[in-house]
């Protein structure tokens, strides 16, 4: 029996199996989150958000060829090559297990590589390559266009080759697979950095084969690997690009040459000099210089990928996020410095409070013939004693703040002591946001529901409501995988205690390490144990090792291992099988399309020529997918407003984007680049209101009147917090746009009233573009960015389908009391252009994003049936509640409360049944769950939301007569009601 060929057709039944697995349960569409961008940008080669992806743009541009021109299928290939990588993934950890377990047996040559050994390395592999397979994380990425499992792909094979490259003798071929691993990690980079964190774990593999172990080896290798990884990471990727830069702004500001020649220059230089390098190594057979070299040199042609965002951003396409289009901004972009940076090894408490501004270095814009200084970097400066080495409470976000305090037990003005900040990465960064996403992949998750638990022994057979004993995130693992872990870790520990070192490295420096290196704030908008792949990668190598522990233990009692090893395997295989029957239904996603559906119903319910505000990622992303991908509604223009506060997306909407015409604007682009205009703060003036085109006049002008004198002239001023925006009522009318019955409601001036103290860029700029267009051009928001914008809209929108429309019509109730809705338009919309593929078919399974939407789109449904309730058209009202009900039924995506604010709806068109059928099915549910979480004691959300369905269940069955009912859910609201307020005064 032949081990090669043995071991190369299992790892090749190991890829087969998670490729069907990924397969059959892939995304066929673009999914929430980053998907839809990554998508976009893959397709055209557009730009994405900083630092990039190039290489993973340039092969996704390459699966989208497999479409043949059908862009419905774009998103399905590129999702394609994430399962590709994955599967990939899987078969070289299979092979990586293999070469490990070879050591572990103490197998050195071929020879003793006897059949019955054979058996047990193919059944660890199969274990351990199969249980990372079916693990919740890298399934999640697997079925998905993202980065993270081509990152992983990455990673397993570095490892792999790594351990390819210990059995090869022959020096000069084992150097060709030290060339291949840093060609791999340069072409990584354009992926995800993810993969320069195995360097310490594959140093430890060179030395252990090199050098003659000892302790301050050992200390040797990992400083010589974090050297590597600093040279790479902190002096490769940014400092290439910045010492670039500096050359850029001397050869053109001092020396006058034209834009780039100073970026050539040193390009020039740098690759004269490592040709010269090389060629100096070869000559003088300097064998470790010149493997060095060429390693750098191999790295740097993978990293050469990051050449496509400069190119592309020149050519201004339609996503071109942070406009990296020159040396300076590509630096920018490099060092994603939009997002700011987190304090590692010394910065503030939470408490801490900034006592001044230390001004940094220049920030440089390219100009007419040379470079401008935009602005300057800073960073605050703090009394002393409000800082403390190794920060790990330190956002002073009043929701961040808060969390801190709960999780620390702290009182209101209460400082926080360095042992509260280890406690609170110990328990909360470590605990929670990596501890409990370890055993979500290796004992069981309790629901899919954001920030649920893992699945300890004491939820095994817990009694659970039926709503959360049937949902699809529910796994439960019988921490099986995990066991056999502990008995691979514990066997390798014993057995081979130099590669148990290397695999320990490898699980710790892509887990709590990453953590710590992170240090990311108390709350995330999603779960984020994607990010820690690697170390579940690592654990599955002693899961593993398990069955070669189990194999050789059980030999010495049967006295064949050939038996034993089957035996083992068979002990351990339910642990990939129990993962890959429990994990299924929730990484199934297949026939799910609402992702993109949800963006195209936005997209449709907005008029032509449109402009859409938008607030986050998951009401943004789908939507640039269904425009640049699917060509929907390329009339429209989508702006997110976190980047329409910078002055290079500003610029961009003044070009044209496919069909969709520039924006009109008061302020010039110099008044937007002008940082004055980037924070405008109130200063009481003694001006009671301001004619909102006169103040755009005044800033346009650069009037110094404006100019706040509490921040000694550097800033403008907001000298009232009322708006006025004139309106020409006559040429409102003709226009056409006022809805049919708002007539009366139509005003010749909408006072905007200031929320804050201060206007910030997009609130500026919105505000000129209302203006400016003067109607002639609709505006939208959606439900985040109308309460993301400074300013308050919420009296002038009226609904249109899913987007609220700004109008000169004035609300006369409260917004969250009653909304202005336009039934025509929104009927047409929402019953004829709005897309629900297969929402009613109960087999799609659908995660919590798109629970949040369908409620989203059902509160929408019941707006307009109650504008036509209102208006006396109970026909309509109808009509729009049972096409809701049949397009997003319960037995696909459950009630949630919109659906009991329906229930009234549902008795006054005269759908009495229906309305009790809904009441009925609701109040038993809320009725459960607010049970089992005051019995459990849990005090949050989702027990509220029961006992408010509750409310609005009663008290709608009391108005319309059904009191039998109606008592019945009277009577647990007033239980859960009292339970609750004793419990709510418990926690505090």
């Amino acid at each position: 029996m032949n081990f090669q060929k043995t071991n190369n057709i299992t790892g090749w039944i190991v890829f087969a199996v998670a490729l069907i697995t990924y397969w059959l349960t892939m995304e066929e569409t673009a999914s929430y989150w980053d998907c839809g961008e990554f998508i976009s940008v893959s397709y055209k080669l557009q730009v994405p958000h900083p630092p990039g992806a190039p290489f993973f743009l340039l092969l996704g541009r390459m699966f989208s060829f497999i479409a043949l021109g059908d862009v419905t299928k774009v998103a399905y290939w590129i999702n394609f090559s994430s399962v590709l990588a994955s599967a990939f993934t899987a078969m070289f950890l299979f092979w990586s297990i293999v070469l490990f377990g070879r050591k572990l047996m103490k197998i050195k040559t071929e020879e003793e590589l006897t059949v019955d050994r054979m058996w047990v390395l193919m059944g660890a592999g199969l274990i351990g390559s199969l249980s990372y397979t079916f693990t919740d994380s890298a399934w999640f990425s697997a079925v998905e266009a993202e980065v993270y499992a081509m990152s992983s792909f990455f990673t397993a094979f570095v490892v792999w080759a790594m351990l390819k490259w210990d059995v090869i003798e022959d020096e000069s071929k084992a150097n060709r697979w030290l060339l291949l691993i840093f060609y791999m990690m340069g072409l990584s980079i354009g992926v995800h950095l993810l993969n320069l964190v195995t360097i310490p774990a594959l140093a430890l593999i060179y030395y252990f084969k090199k050098y003659k172990p000892s302790t301050w080896g050992v200390i040797a290798a990992m400083l010589v690997s974090l050297g590597i990884i600093f040279l790479i990471n902190d002096i490769i990727i940014p400092g290439l690009p910045t010492l670039a830069g500096k050359f850029e702004i001397f050869f053109i500001n001092t020396i006058g040459l034209p834009f780039g020649s100073g970026a050539v220059i040193f390009t020039l230089l740098l690759l004269g000099a490592l040709v010269w390098g090389i060629y100096y190594s070869q000559k003088n057979q300097r064998v470790l210089l010149n493997t060095a070299l060429n390693a750098l040199a191999f790295v740097l042609i993978g990293y050469a990928s990051y050449a496509l965002v400069v190119i592309r951003s020149n050519d201004n396409p339609p996503i071109d996020e942070n406009d990296p289009s020159d040396v300076m901004s590509f630096v920018s972009y490099l060092k994603r410095e939009q997002y700011g940076s987190r304090p590692l090894l010394y910065g503030p408490y939470f408490t801490a409070q900034p006592i001044g501004i230390k001004e940094g270095g220049a920030i440089y814009k390219k100009g007419k013939d040379k470079y401008e200084i935009k602005d300057h970097k800073f960073e605050y400066e703090y009394e002393p004693g409000q800082q403390t080495i190794f920060p790990r409470i330190y956002s002073s976000d009043p929701d961040h703040a808060q969390i801190y305090r709960e999780s620390l037990g702290l009182r209101e003005g209460e400082k926080p002591t360095f042992v509260d900040n280890v406690r609170f990465m110990v328990n909360h960064q470590i605990g929670w946001m990596y501890v409990r996403y370890f055993f979500f992949n290796f004992a069981g998750r309790e629901s899919d529901i954001q920030n649920a638990d893992w699945m300890g022994p004491s939820q095994w057979f817990e009694e659970l409501p039926p709503i959360l004993k049937e949902n699809r995130g529910r796994n439960n693992f019988f921490m099986i995988p995990f066991i056999l872990g502990l008995i691979g870790m514990f066997y390798q520990s014993v057995h081979n205690t130099r590669n148990f070192v290397v695999v320990a490295l490898l699980f710790i420096l892509t887990g709590v390490a990453l953590v710590i290196y992170l240090n990311s704030p108390p709350t995330e908008p999603r779960e984020r144990d994607y990010i820690y792949t690697g170390s579940y990668y690592a654990y599955c190598f002693w899961i593993g090792f398990a069955v070669i522990a189990i194999a050789e233990t059980l030999g010495k009692y049967l006295k064949n291992l050939r038996t034993a090893g089957i035996v083992a395997t068979l002990i351990a295989l339910p642990a990939p099988v129990l993962m890959a029957q429990q994990g299924w239904d929730d990484h199934n996603r297949a026939n799910r399309y609402f992702s993109v559906d949800s963006a195209v119903n936005y997209l449709q319910s907005c008029a032509q020529d449109g402009i859409l505000f938008t607030g986050g990622d998951n009401d943004t992303f789908p939507l640039w997918y269904a425009q640049d991908v699917e060509e929907v509604r390329q009339d429209l223009r989508v702006i997110v407003l976190s980047y329409y506060n910078t002055d290079w997306y500003i610029e961009q909407t003044t070009r044209n984007a496919y069909i969709s015409k520039p924006f009109p604007y008061t302020l010039t682009l110099q008044n937007y680049r002008d940082d004055k205009t980037q924070y405008i703060p109130y200063y009481n003036a003694g001006i009671k209101q301001m004619d909102l085109n006169k103040y755009l006049e005044l800033l346009r002008d650069n009037n110094k009147s404006l100019l706040n004198p509490e921040y000694r002239g550097e800033r403008y001023m907001l000298p009232t917090k009322d708006i006025v925006l004139k309106v020409d009522v006559d040429k409102v009318r003709k226009l056409g746009i006022i809805p049919e019955g708002m007539d009366s409601l139509v005003v010749a001036e909408m006072h905007l009233r200031v929320k804050g103290n201060s206007l910030e860029r997009k609130d500026l700029a919105m505000l000129d573009l209302l203006a400016t267009a003067n109607w002639e051009r609709p505006l939208y928001v959606n439900n985040t960015s109308l309460a993301q914008f400074n300013v308050d809209l919420s009296r002038y929108v009226v609904q249109e389908g899913n987007a609220y429309r700004i109008l000169p019509v004035l609300n006369p109730k409260p917004f969250n009391q009653s909304e202005l809705v336009n039934t025509k338009v929104s009927f047409e919309n929402m019953t004829k252009k709005f897309q629900f593929r297969n929402v009613d078919d109960p087999s799609v399974y659908y995660t919590q994003d798109y629970r949040n939407f369908i409620l989203n789109h059902r509160s929408s449904f019941n707006s307009l049936a109650e504008a036509f309730i209102k208006k006396g058209d109970s026909a309509k009202a109808r009509e729009v509640l049972l096409f809701s009900l049949a397009k997003m039924p319960d037995a696909s995506i459950r009630y949630d409360y919109t659906s009991a604010q329906a229930v009234s709806f549902l008795f006054e068109v005269g759908e009495k049944e229906k309305a009790i059928e809904v009441a009925n099915t609701m109040w038993v549910r809320a009725d459960q769950l607010a049970d089992y979480y005051i019995r459990k004691r849990e005090y949050g959300r989702d027990l509220q939301i029961s006992i408010v369905i509750l409310g609005e269940l009663q008290n709608a069955l009391h108005r319309y007569g059904e009191e039998e009912l109606a008592k019945k859910i009277e009577d647990a609201y007033s239980k859960h009601t009292a339970a609750f307020q004793q419990l709510d005064r418990s926690n505090f």
